[in-house]
C-alpha cells in the first residue's frame, strides 16, 4: 500500500440471498482526499460505508487499510439512549483525550502518597499523560464542542439537555458534532445533510473544505458534493466508476464516457453484422475457408457491453386551468400555533402578493415557522392574525413534508384509484412512471421507504390537476435522479409554485424570488437562491444546477477582466486585442483540462504526457498574455494621471 493511500477496497461484493447488491468494487482514498459516492436509492452506498466501518460483513472482496488509520462513521439516522446531555455526548469525541486526563487523575491521586523511586515513575508517567492529553486536542474540549455544536444549531441552553430526549433531527445533529469532533484520519458520512437548515449547511461545507482529513460522502446534496468533494465514485448496475472530479464535473464527464462506450458498441454491432452476414454468404462456396477463419475471430471477439441507463421518472403536470394574474394575496399574515402555554407566532409576513408563472422558495432556519406557514395557506392551521386570499380560477395542490395526505392503511394503488376515478389497469400503468413495479403497488403505505412515499405523494399531487403547487420538502427521500427528473418537471410547468427546500440546487434551478424567514418576518428577493445569497453579501458565483458551469474545485475558473479606464487609438484596440487573446487561451485551457480528465480516467497513458505537454505550453502563453494586458493597464492607469 502507497505512504497515502489510507484505504483500498478490492473486489467488494454484496448480496442478501439471491439479490445482488454490488460485486467487483474496487477504490482507494488517498491522505487528505475528499471522495463522494454517488448513487440511486438501493444501489448500495450505504453498504459500501458500513462494510467499511466493520459493522456489516462482504460476500466477497478485500479492504485494506493504512497502520493505525482512525476511522469515524456517521449513520443516516442516530440513536442515542444514556441520559448524557449534548455536550457530554458530543465531547466523547475526545475519547483519547479524555481517557488520558481520567488515567492523570488517578495519577494525581497516587501522587500524593508515594514517595521515592515510585513518585519518580508515577511523575514521569504524569508528564507522559499531560503531553498526550495536550497532543490528543485536551485542552481546546470545551472551546471546540461549543464551536461545532454552535455551528450546528445548538444554543447555550441546549447542551445541558438529555440526548434521549432530543428529536431524530437533533440526535443526527449531536452525532455528527461527535464525528467531528474525533478528528479522524478518514470521515465516512452517511447523507451528513438531513436535518440541516441552510444556515448549517453553509457552516458544515465550510469545515469540511479546510479540514485536512480524507473523508468519504454519500449525499443527494449536489451543492455539498460541488464543495467539498473532489472525486466522484459512481454506483450503478452493480458496479462502481471512478471519476476524477466533483459532482457537477462528473455529470459531463460521465456523459461523455457514455457517448463513447455507445459509439464503441455500435461500430462493433456494426462490424458483427457484416462478418456475420459475409459468413452467411460465403460458408460453403469458395471462400468457405475465410469464412471459417472469420467465424473463429467473432467466437473470440470481446463483446462491448451497451451502456445502460438509470430508469427515471416518467411524469409531467396535466394541462390545468389557466388562473387569474394575481394568485395568492395576503395582509400581514401571523403564523403559529396555539398550545398549553398559549399562543405562540412564529412568523409575521408583511403583504404578501404571489402572481401567476412566479416561483417562490421560502427558506430560513429550521423552526422558523416555514412548514407552519404553509400549513397555514391551506388551511390546515388558522392563521393567528391577518387573512390570505386565492385569486380567481385558483385551484392548490399541497404536497406535505410528511405526506400526512397518504392513508397508512392503504396502498399505493388503492391511494392512486381513491385519487382519481380510473381503471385498475391506469392506475398501474400511472404509478410504473413513478418507478413502482407490479409487486410494488400492493405494499402498504405504512411499510413504504422513504424515497417510495415521496414518489407516492408526487403521483398524487400530480393527479389534482393544480394551477398552485405548494410544496413542503417535495425533495426530501428522493435520490438525486428523481430530483432531476422533479426539476424537469417543475421547470415546465406553467403554473405557479411557492415551495420549501433545503436542496440548494433545487432552489437554484427553481425560484425566480425568495422569501427569506429572518427574524420572525419576512424578506423579499428578486432571483433564485445564488442571486439571494449574493444579495446579501454571503456567497460568490456558485456551480450551475445543471452541471454545465465549472465547480470551484476545478482550475479552470473564467477568467475575470477588470476594465481600464479608457484609451485611444492603438492602445485601445492592442488592449481588445489582449483581452480576446486570455479569453482565447483561457478556452484552449479549459478544453485541455477536460481531455486530461478523461485521459485519466481511462488511463491513456500516451494521451496524458501528449496532453500535459500542451498544457503547459498553454498555461505558458497565458501568463504572457496576461502580462502584456497587466502592462496595458498600467499604460491606462498613467494616462488618466
Amino acid at each position: 500500500m502507497a505512504a497515502d493511500v489510507l484505504l483500498t477496497v478490492a473486489n467488494l461484493a454484496k448480496s442478501y440471498g439471491a439479490d445482488q447488491i454490488f460485486s467487483g468494487v474496487g477504490f482507494q482514498v488517498a491522505d487528505r482526499e475528499h471522495v463522494a459516492l454517488v448513487g440511486n436509492n438501493g444501489a448500495g452506498k450505504s453498504t459500501i460505508l458500513r462494510i467499511i466501518a466493520g459493522i456489516e460483513h462482504a460476500n466477497a472482496g478485500e479492504i485494506s487499510r493504512a497502520n493505525g488509520l482512525r476511522v469515524t462513521y456517521l449513520p443516516q439516522e442516530a440513536k442515542f439512549d444514556s441520559d448524557r446531555t449534548v455536550r457530554e455526548e458530543a465531547q466523547l469525541g475526545f475519547a483519547d483525550a479524555l481517557q488520558a486526563q481520567e488515567h492523570m487523575r488517578e495519577v494525581e491521586h497516587r501522587l500524593a502518597d508515594a514517595t521515592g523511586d515510585e513518585l519518580d515513575q508515577l511523575l514521569i508517567e504524569y508528564e507522559r499523560l499531560s503531553h498526550h492529553f495536550e497532543v490528543a486536542g485536551g485542552y481546546d474540549i470545551e472551546h471546540r464542542t461549543e464551536e461545532i455544536l454552535s455551528g450546528l444549531g445548538f444554543q447555550d441552553e441546549d447542551l445541558d439537555d438529555a440526548v434521549n430526549k432530543l428529536s431524530g433531527g437533533q440526535k443526527t445533529r449531536v452525532a455528527l458534532a461527535k464525528a467531528l469532533l474525533a478528528d479522524p484520519d478518514l470521515l465516512l458520512l452517511d447523507e451528513p445533510t438531513n436535518h440541516l437548515d441552510l444556515e448549517m449547511l453553509e457552516w458544515l461545507e465550510s469545515f469540511m473544505r479546510t479540514w485536512g482529513g480524507a473523508c468519504l460522502v454519500v449525499s443527494h446534496d449536489r451543492y455539498f458534493l460541488d464543495r467539498v468533494t473532489t472525486r466522484t465514485l459512481d454506483l450503478a448496475f452493480g458496479g462502481l466508476e471512478d471519476y476524477p472530479a466533483p459532482y457537477a464535473r462528473f455529470l459531463t464527464l460521465r456523459e461523455e464516457r457514455m457517448a463513447r462506450r455507445q459509439k464503441e458498441f455500435d461500430e462493433q454491432r456494426a462490424y458483427i453484422e457484416r462478418t456475420e452476414e459475409f459468413i452467411r454468404k460465403y460458408k460453403a462456396g469458395q471462400r468457405a475457408r475465410e469464412a471459417k477463419g472469420r467465424q473463429t475471430r467473432l467466437d473470440r471477439l470481446e463483446r462491448v457491453i451497451a451502456p445502460r441507463t438509470a430508469q427515471e421518472l416518467k411524469i409531467r403536470i396535466q394541462s390545468t386551468v389557466r388562473s387569474g394574474r394575481n394568485v395568492l394575496n395576503t395582509t400581514k399574515l401571523k403564523a403559529g400555533y396555539t398550545g398549553g402555554e398559549g399562543v405562540k407566532v412564529l412568523v409575521t409576513t408583511p403583504e404578501l402578493l404571489v402572481e401567476r408563472g412566479d416561483r417562490v422558495g421560502l427558506v430560513g432556519p429550521n423552526g422558523s415557522g416555514k412548514t407552519t406557514l404553509l400549513r397555514t395557506l391551506v388551511g390546515e392551521s388558522p392563521a393567528l392574525g391577518g387573512r390570505y386570499d386565492y385569486g380567481m380560477n385558483v385551484k392548490v395542490g399541497y404536497y406535505a413534508q410528511a405526506h400526512e395526505q397518504l392513508p397508512a392503511g392503504g396502498t399505493p394503488l388503492t391511494v392512486i384509484l381513491g385519487a382519481q376515478p380510473i381503471g385498475e389497469e391506469a392506475a398501474r400503468t400511472y404509478l410504473g412512471r413513478f418507478l413502482f413495479t407490479e409487486y410494488d403497488v400492493h405494499k402498504p403505505v405504512g411499510g413504504l421507504s422513504g424515497g417510495e412515499r415521496s414518489r407516492l405523494a408526487l403521483a398524487v399531487l400530480l393527479l389534482q390537476d393544480a394551477n398552485l403547487l405548494i410544496l413542503d420538502e417535495p425533495t426530501n427521500h428522493l435520490d438525486i435522479a428523481a430530483r432531476e427528473s422533479l426539476e424537469e418537471l417543475l421547470a415546465d410547468f406553467d403554473g405557479t409554485i411557492l415551495f420549501v427546500s433545503h436542496d440548494r440546487y433545487f432552489i437554484d434551478r427553481i425560484a425566480t424570488r425568495i422569501w427569506a424567514v429572518e427574524d420572525e418576518t419576512i424578506t423579499q428577493h428578486l432571483g433564485n437562491y445564488t442571486d439571494y445569497q449574493r444579495a446579501i453579501g454571503r456567497r460568490q458565483a456558485t456551480p450551475a444546477p445543471n452541471g454545465k458551469a465549472e465547480p470551484a474545485t476545478i482550475a479552470k475558473a473564467p477568467v475575470v477582466i477588470a476594465t481600464p479606464p479608457p484609451l485611444n487609438g492603438r492602445a485601445s484596440k492592442a488592449l481588445t486585442q489582449a483581452e480576446r487573446e486570455i479569453a482565447k487561451l483561457e478556452g484552449k485551457l479549459n478544453e485541455l483540462s477536460d481531455a486530461l480528465a478523461v485521459a485519466s480516467v481511462d488511463a491513456d497513458l500516451a494521451a496524458l504526457t501528449r496532453l500535459g505537454t500542451e498544457f503547459e505550453k498553454v498555461q505558458e502563453s497565458l501568463e504572457t498574455a496576461y502580462a502584456k494586458w497587466e502592462e496595458l493597464g498600467r499604460v491606462a492607469e498613467a494616462a488618466v494621471v
